[in-house]
């Protein structure tokens, strides 16, 4: 078991709450769960680097056209308001393929630590493990 690891991690996407009103609606992503919440920017043609994580799990709500993610071998092109689960240990990336920056809203499910990525690839040569 991986020093990252403290807090539990959802082996699937946890349910999403739907919430009519009179007004319109509203989705609940973790409802009065342990989690930590990150609103992702990338500029156009960069990316993040290929990563994984043991410590979290992450649901990627994508608020912007031009987003482009990799889970495993998968690569897709992604729409504003598309949901992306990514379990713990699985390799993702984020890149920006539209001509304006895209934005990722990330619901991390676990122990957030930067201590705990593992890179693949990284354009910035930035080291395999941490920060």
């Amino acid at each position: 078991m991986s020093e990252y690891i403290t807090k539990p991690i959802p082996g699937q996407k946890p349910k999403i709450g739907h919430v009519e009103r009179p007004w319109g609606q509203f989705k609940q992503y973790a409802f009065n769960e342990d989690c930590t919440v990150s609103l992702m920017e990338v500029k156009p043609g960069m990316r993040l680097s290929l990563q994984s994580h043991t410590g979290r799990a992450e649901l990627w709500i994508v608020l912007d056209a031009g987003a482009q993610i990799q889970v495993g071998d998968e690569i897709k092109q992604c729409k504003p308001w598309e949901e992306i689960w990514i379990p713990a240990n699985e390799r993702h990336r984020l890149s920006c393929v539209g001509q304006q920056s895209c934005r990722v809203l990330e619901v991390a499910f676990g122990n957030w630590q930067q201590a705990d990525i593992t890179r693949y690839e990284d354009d910035f040569e930035r080291t395999t493990q941490g920060e």
